[in-house]
């Protein structure tokens, strides 16, 4: 496989330090411009984050002298040093939007962690076991914006990635019909730590802004398909969800109720769990889990503590799988929000659209 030259937009915020660390030693992406707000362009990144350095790992040693650009001002400089980019930046919407398109017009691809541009019906937003065909839709898009290379692709929220994976092969066989998420999100969600969230300790917090319009909505989208160059979303099943922050650092757990067309055998369900696996791992993708979910057969489990790290943080852990009284089935499931629901989806997603051309 070549190699691509990467750049990150929004470098200095959490998100943007986790795309740092997960491509430090990626066989494909190699990281060669960073940028940020303006207060810091012209700083090393060891002098703009360093201070503000919230992963457990230390800052990657080839990462620390590179002099941060302006990610508004600074596009055509990124045109030079790159082939595409990953997107994490803390703007408001709006802005986020003419940011990226500003990009994909400029003949860069975008792949980004943001939410402004996941409504729009021909950017995709793929998570690559379960709709990978809807990459597709980019051809269409680039008609749109005139471009040849240039593109946004989009990752989902990071709370869907604990609940929409384990329902996705089961609405295929079943039918799903209708569900109930409720999900416990962790303060890195927020881009905080305990030091800098204090509000959180001994607390739960029973609102997150947006959240719940988004676990409601991007899942349909998901289970949509591409017509006449864009993603219509799919009309079944019926969510609703509640979202709450609760004191974990790393890790969304979500509550799950769900009823089919056909009620399935607990059994049955654990089987087809167990042979899951999508296009990621058909292409051997370098970030892509072995086995996509996993099931814990312990009353106790999944554990954020004990499961979030799960096949380096892609996989997605599931238990507590039985009967219900209200719904066909209720089940427990988890999945690590920075690295499968943020930016190691990210990462697998522009790994998916590299093995398939789209960044030549």
């Amino acid at each position: 496989m070549k190699t691509y030259r990467v750049g990150i937009i929004g470098a200095t915020g959490m998100v943007g330090q986790r795309f740092a660390t997960l491509l430090e030693h990626h066989p494909w992406f190699h990281v060669t411009a960073l940028a940020a707000s303006e207060r810091s362009a012209g700083k090393t990144y060891a002098e703009a984050a360093g201070s503000r350095w919230l992963m457990k790992t230390p800052m990657p040693e080839s990462m620390k002298d590179l002099v941060l650009l302006d990610a508004s001002k600074d596009i055509d400089k990124m045109k030079e040093l790159v082939d595409f980019v990953f997107c994490a930046v803390n703007m408001k919407k709006d802005e986020i939007k003419a940011l990226e398109e500003a990009y994909a017009k400029a003949e860069i691809p975008v792949v980004s962690n943001n939410s402004a541009n996941r409504g729009v019906p021909d950017v995709p937003m793929v998570v690559p076991e379960i709709n990978a065909d809807h990459i597709e839709v980019i051809e269409a898009q680039r008609k749109r914006l005139g471009t040849k290379r240039g593109f946004i692709a989009v990752k989902s929220n990071c709370s869907l990635q604990s609940y929409v994976p384990p329902l996705s092969p089961l609405k295929d066989v079943y039918g799903l019909k209708k569900v109930l998420a409720c999900t416990y999100q962790a303060i890195s969600g927020a881009g905080k730590t305990f030091e800098t969230f204090p509000d959180i300790v001994d607390n739960v917090i029973p609102f997150i802004g947006g959240e719940e319009e988004k676990s409601e909505q991007e899942p349909l989208k998901l289970w949509g398909k591409v017509e006449n160059g864009k993603i219509v979303n799919a009309t079944e099943p019926s969510i609703t969800t509640q979202c709450l922050r609760v004191p974990v650092s790393d890790g969304h757990t979500a509550a799950v109720f769900a009823s089919f067309e056909r009620k399935p055998e607990i059994e049955d369900i654990k089987k087809i769990w167990a042979g899951f696996e999508g296009e990621a791992q058909k292409l051997n993708l370098p970030s892509a889990p072995k086995q996509f979910i996993h099931y814990f057969e312990e009353e106790n489990r999944p554990q954020a503590k004990l499961d979030r790290d799960l096949e380096g943080g892609m996989a997605v852990s599931v238990g507590r799988l039985r009967p219900d009284s209200q719904y066909d089935i209720k089940f427990v499931c988890l999945s690590h929000n920075t690295l499968r629901g943020a930016a190691g989806g990210a990462v697998l997603m522009a790994e998916l659209l590299a093995a398939k051309g789209y960044m030549d």
